[in-house]
């Protein structure tokens, strides 16, 4: 069904409502025709998911390639990340539920295969059990099941810096070992935490190193966005200016997700023109909507955390952290308190080091916290 909103703000539908980047949707699938692996890295929210989902979509009409995409940022160990490999893998190289039962019990002998039933569709669903201490051995079972299909898949694998938190030893080294040597399966890796995805795949000393083909992914180019946005727009009689979308795209630096929340909204309004002062009043009500959530995120920080944040926000993006005049403005105290409290909110993604410098990561958050004392 096609979706109401063309600004899609969550999931993929078709080219039809996916804005531009024709260049980087040619680079991936040139990459994986050629048959080489590729690895995307962008902040999250820029829109690195769709443009998997819109390469998948140019791919499955090709010689009846088989795409398969896990978003791994929830698994916390191995045995998780092969029960999720498997239960993808399964489902999309047999849809016969009693072949793939069957298979399981020839091939996989490390895992027992569990049904269950989707609440919404009803619809047969196939997990894997895997014992004890058979995680490394169910994984080489699942690898050589796809290469005795013998079908042409593609796997994306997205935040998968995630493996690099896994508790087990030697995940990287695992997973090169088996990805380099199946002839049917090219490798997409996505990943949006930088520094560790550079690591992971331009290190001498890490497994990966050289492996795959590296693409950043970055803002839409603003005119074409701009030809996207007034071709939807216009057809429900609202008209945005290029003035005052451009002062979107500046605001938010051509972030992909805030710019089609904001669209999404002005869509949904009706109200024509849509200009700046209407665009404002969007702005502060998809901020005001975030402000509980905002508040019980700092709650879990120190007051030294908080103020830092906060500095951050006002000042937009800061270059040099332990600069005496940023400390100095916003009374943050010495250097290696302030350097704590970076730390904690870089872990856990409350902040974010761009080029330009460190910045908050959610947009409309930044924008609440600027209005605070």
């Amino acid at each position: 069904m096609k979706p109401n909103n063309p600004f899609l703000i969550s999931g993929y539908y078709s080219p039809e409502l996916f804005c531009d980047r024709e260049t980087e949707t040619e680079r991936i699938l040139n990459a994986l025709r050629n048959e080489r692996n590729i690895t995307l890295i962008s902040p999250r929210r820029m829109g690195k998911t769709g443009l998997i989902k819109q390469a998948f979509y140019f791919l499955e009409k090709e010689n009846g390639c088989i795409t398969i995409y896990l978003d791994i940022f929830a698994t916390q160990n191995l045995k998780e990340f092969v029960q999720l490999l498997g239960a993808n893998i399964l489902g999309a190289l047999d849809s016969n539920l009693e072949k793939i039962i069957s298979k399981v019990g020839g091939i996989l002998k490390s895992c027992k295969p569990v049904i269950s039933f989707d609440e919404i569709s009803g619809q047969p669903q196939i997990g894997l059990d895997i014992s004890a201490g058979q995680e490394q051995t169910g994984l080489k079972e699942i690898f050589e099941y796809i290469a005795n299909s013998k079908k042409r898949c593609v796997i994306a694998i997205d935040e998968f810096q995630q493996i690099a938190e896994y508790p087990e030893k030697g995940v990287e080294a695992l997973l090169r070992s088996y990805v380099q040597f199946i002839p049917n399966v090219h490798f997409i890796f996505a990943g949006s935490k930088q520094h560790i995805m550079q690591e992971m795949f331009l290190s001498a000393k890490r497994p990966f190193f050289q492996s795959t083909q590296i693409m950043a992914v970055g803002s839409i180019e603003p005119n074409a966005y701009y030809e996207f946005a007034n071709l939807h727009l216009r057809k429900k009689n609202i008209y945005l200016t290029m003035e005052t979308f451009f002062q979107i795209y500046n605001d938010f630096e051509g972030h992909t997700w805030y710019l089609q929340a904001i669209l999404n909204r002005i869509y949904s309004y009706d109200t024509s023109p849509a200009d700046s002062v209407f665009v404002n009043k969007i702005i502060a009500e998809l901020t005001e909507e975030g402000i509980f959530a905002y508040q019980n995120l700092i709650e879990a920080y120190t007051v030294n955390a908080i103020k830092l944040l906060k500095a951050i926000s006002k000042e937009g993006y800061v270059a040099e952290i332990n600069a005496s005049s940023f400390l100095s403005k916003y009374d943050l105290g010495a250097a290696s308190s302030v350097n704590t409290s970076l730390k904690r909110l870089l872990e856990r993604e409350v902040i974010y080091k761009s080029e330009k410098g460190y910045i908050v990561y959610d947009r409309f958050m930044a924008l609440w916290l600027r209005r605070q004392p």
